[in-house]
């Protein structure tokens, strides 16, 4: 067994950092990963709320020490990135190319954001007492036993800090551009909300070639930085804008009659269809930020022949796109070390939130 500290939610709405145990003795297609860099977010943040202890984090990147014996792909010192949306590649979802919604292991689709991935729930303990891993990953830990299906080898020079961000924001922003959207060179595109994930979807807009992409937030500081990711324009909105309808006549008169696509990245309700009254007719409106409460819709946003789709995660099949993602990078496409503002020791987590809800970080990452 190996001391470990960590991240851990007490499921009631706080956290703490301890000490765990983790069993460095991998069984069959385990492996045992020392984390360098995990990234921090607001499902981090909702974590603390889930109903039981875990181990916090689903985003990370880092070295692996050891594996077990049906392990094919992996050795003891690859780098790798951890991936929470773990395929069996055999179900139904799987075999259709709907990895990200495993039928098998996928937390989401199991209802169950911690127990998805089939983890060995005696793997780690804390004070002799089993717990969880936030989807069976727990990247908030000096050290994790994950799937081999849980990691994407590393083959390029990156920083573990950079890499780490790959496995959710980056992933989850550009797929819903060319996975999901799949976005035209020459078209129009507006981002509503440019943190973490707006950020990437802008620049998936970018990589995808679009002509104009306009970036809305009611923050300034935000907006200059999605000019950097490869916004053409952007529109400061308010809070007293609601669903964002004066925003929206902004958009109709740099685009004439609407946008062809419109990205949803604020994670709030009330701007659930906000999307739909920015796009033109037969345009796409894409719900970004996994809004998950009951909102209500004017259903005459959706005239005429407008399209509204939810993705999950970027429709990602990791070991596909996150060695795309990373060769994007290598080429200078993909803008990753930049996004990275802030560091933070575990220690720090606390504050890494704070800033985090202050909007002062593209992207702020826990670094062991």
């Amino acid at each position: 067994m190996i001391q470990a500290k960590a991240a851990i939610a007490d499921g009631k709405g706080h956290f703490t950092i301890q000490t765990i145990t983790v069993d460095n003795n991998p069984s069959d297609d385990e492996v045992l990963v020392r984390l360098k860099a995990a990234g921090i977010c607001h499902t981090d943040w909702d974590s603390q709320s889930w109903g039981k202890p875990l181990v916090m984090g689903h985003e990370g990147a880092g070295i692996v020490e050891k594996t077990g014996s049906k392990v094919k792909h992996l050795k003891t010192g690859d780098k790798v990135i951890l991936n929470w949306a773990i395929p069996c590649y055999e179900c139904f979802q799987c075999q259709e190319g709907n990895q990200h919604i495993c039928e098998v292991n996928s937390p989401v689709t199991a209802g169950n954001k911690v127990a998805g991935g089939h983890a060995r729930l005696n793997a780690t303990t804390l004070n002799n007492v089993p717990i969880e891993r936030s989807f069976s990953l727990g990247t908030m830990s000096e050290y994790t036993l994950v799937r081999e299906a849980a990691c994407v080898k590393i083959d390029i020079d990156i920083p573990f800090t950079s890499a780490a961000i790959v496995s959710c924001g980056v992933m989850t922003g550009y797929g819903s551009v060319i996975n999901a959207a799949k976005v035209k060179a020459g078209s129009s595109v507006v981002v509503l909300g440019t943190g973490g994930v707006g950020l990437n979807v802008i620049q998936g807009a970018r990589i995808a070639g679009a002509s104009k992409i306009i970036a809305i937030d009611i923050n300034p500081s935000r907006l200059k930085m999605a000019l950097e990711y490869g916004a053409t324009h952007t529109i400061l909105a308010t809070k007293d804008d609601i669903g964002l309808s004066e925003a929206a006549k902004k958009v109709k008169n740099l685009t004439q009659r609407g946008a062809d696509y419109a990205f949803e990245c604020t994670a709030i309700p009330a701007l659930g269809a906000a999307p739909l009254a920015m796009v033109r007719n037969a345009g796409v409106a894409v719900q970004v930020s996994g809004i998950e409460q009951e909102i209500n819709i004017d259903m005459n946003l959706f005239e005429w022949d407008k399209v509204y789709i939810n993705p999950l995660y970027g429709k990602a099949r990791p070991q596909i796109d996150f060695p795309i993602l990373l060769e994007l990078y290598q080429k200078g496409d993909l803008i990753l070390d930049k996004m990275v503002t802030q560091t933070y020791a575990i220690d720090e987590l606390q504050r890494a939130f704070s800033d985090m809800h202050q909007g002062l970080n593209a992207k702020g990452v826990v670094v062991f």
